[in-house]
């Protein structure tokens, strides 16, 4: 469910793909958000690197970071701690040789859970596909943003809430509401977050991103996303189509196996229909010819 990784800093003149302008503006503003106090929410379909980005951003705040992944069973005891187990303390005092006096104390052993341990010390948190989390979980982090205290819902400690360390900062990352297994995130918490969505990467960007993920040489980078875009104008529903990770894939498997980036080229046409015909399959009523229309797009690289 969560890890916490170690903060280091890349070196200057060494950010690859984060480089680029896109992407140099949005984490310049997205850190800034975060340092006023703002939680950041980078959503957009799944492949285009937005948890990847996250973290980046996250370890440029100088602070330990804690990625939490969202699932149906995260609770509130996995947030907020819980009392689980005993502690054993026993003392056997024997000073005086005529009298034995034995003291046995129970107590239960207090876990933190990540969310108490990172605003407690001022960690930045990355809330990975935080949407496939109960609605009723997340409400824990209306207070946490809002108050600035995170309440200690039934975990049975004195305090009804701990202050959150000035220092404490979340960034949150979600799939379109249409992907399987995604619950409706409450208004009231979009409301208090800075969204920001990934549609809006422009060909450069995606250029850049299949490059460093798959080290191919630009003029082959550009004719694969070129490839994806035009692939995609075959969907029906736009926002149901071929990721960013279509280009990776296929620019990836291209690298790999010397595959010319030819559309009458075999190994080519067929590494296409692979990975883009499922998807397109899906967003299209009639599919009887589109096998034949991925073919032809192909053809044209």
């Amino acid at each position: 469910m969560t890890r916490l990784t170690k903060t280091k800093s890349v070196p200057e003149g060494k950010e690859g793909v984060y480089d680029h302008p896109f992407f140099r503006s949005l984490i310049r503003r997205s850190l800034r958000y975060l340092s006023s106090g703002y939680p950041v929410h980078y959503t957009g379909p799944s492949g285009v690197g937005k948890t990847t980005l996250a973290l980046h951003v996250a370890k440029k705040r100088n602070r330990p970071v804690l990625m939490i992944s969202g699932n149906e069973d995260l609770s509130n005891e996995d947030l907020i701690g819980a009392y689980k187990g005993y502690s054993r303390k026993k003392s056997d005092d024997n000073f005086i040789r005529t009298v034995r006096k034995i003291e046995e104390e129970v107590t239960e052993s207090w876990v933190e859970g990540r969310l108490y341990e990172a605003v407690k010390n001022g960690y930045t948190v990355v809330y990975d596909e935080f949407t496939r989390s109960r609605p009723d979980t997340n409400n824990l982090f209306l207070s946490v943003i809002e108050e600035k205290l995170l309440p200690l819902y039934g975990a049975k400690r004195k305090e009804s809430h701990i202050k959150v360390h000035p220092d404490f900062s979340i960034i949150f990352t979600s799939n379109p509401t249409e992907y399987v297994g995604i619950f409706e995130t409450q208004d009231a918490l979009l409301d208090r977050m800075i969204t920001i969505p990934f549609h809006m990467m422009d060909k450069e960007a995606q250029v850049a991103v299949v490059r460093e993920r798959t080290s191919m040489e630009e003029s082959k980078a550009e004719k694969i996303v070129d490839l994806t875009e035009k692939v995609n104008g075959l969907c029906e529903e736009a926002h149901d189509g071929l990721s960013l990770r279509a280009s990776i894939m296929i620019a990836d498997i291209l690298e790999k196996y010397d595959i010319p980036v030819d559309g009458k080229n075999e190994d080519f046409q067929n590494l296409v229909l692979d990975i883009t015909y499922f998807t397109l399959n899906l967003c299209n009523e009639d599919t009887e010819d589109l096998q034949n229309k991925i073919l032809d797009v192909c053809r044209n690289v």
